[in-house]
């Protein structure tokens, strides 16, 4: 699913190096949508503890009603210094720790 943060985030990297495991395609899909779910609370836990109550209101509001929304994004940049950044830092972060799973699932079958 696309999300206000899409531009920022790639997951393809991860659900790619899923191949490299014996899963089925089933198996296969329901890790990408666990790492997908991961990565989106990831980012909503980073912007909703940087925010006020009001403000939490406003964009939960308009994340359920247009996870897509650009604006969100916008509004995002207007209220929190270096958002752009924790995004990118947070993910990067989790998925290197998702890349050495996959590695350490190799490893021991």
């Amino acid at each position: 699913m696309a999300y206000f943060y899409s531009h920022l985030v790639q997951i393809e990297e991860i659900t790619l190096k899923l191949n490299e495991l014996n899963l089925s395609d089933s198996q296969k899909k329901h890790l990408a949508s666990l790492i997908d779910s991961t990565i989106h609370h990831t980012i909503l836990d980073i912007i909703f503890s940087k925010l006020s109550l009001s403000d939490k209101e406003m964009l939960m509001y308009k994340i359920k009603n247009n996870p897509e929304d650009k604006e969100i994004m916008t509004i995002l940049n207007d209220k929190v210094e270096n958002i752009d950044m924790e995004i990118k830092e947070a993910v990067s972060k989790l998925k290197k720790e998702l890349h050495e799973d996959v590695e350490e699932v190799k490893k021991h079958g």
